[in-house]
């Protein structure tokens, strides 16, 4: 069965709109600026966790201290 030639037009052209969308989106999450900016804010998230903070932080005395006694040892 044959399709009307203006039904078709009008599938090529939602068909493109949709592409066009698509690639869009696509454009946004792949943005270089947007993906530094999404992995910094959860880096920073990471670290703010008490879970993650405080073991930092006495790793960071430890490193302190043992660089402290080598230098006056």
């Amino acid at each position: 069965m044959a399709r009307d030639p203006d039904t078709i037009q009008r599938e090529i052209e939602l068909a493109r709109e949709a592409l066009a969308s698509t690639l869009d989106q696509l454009g946004t999450k792949a943005n270089p600026k947007k993906l530094v900016d999404d992995a910094r804010s959860s880096a920073r998230n990471t670290l703010a966790e008490p879970k993650v903070k405080i073991p930092l932080i006495g790793a960071g005395v430890l490193l302190v201290l043992l660089v402290l006694k080598k230098l006056f040892s």
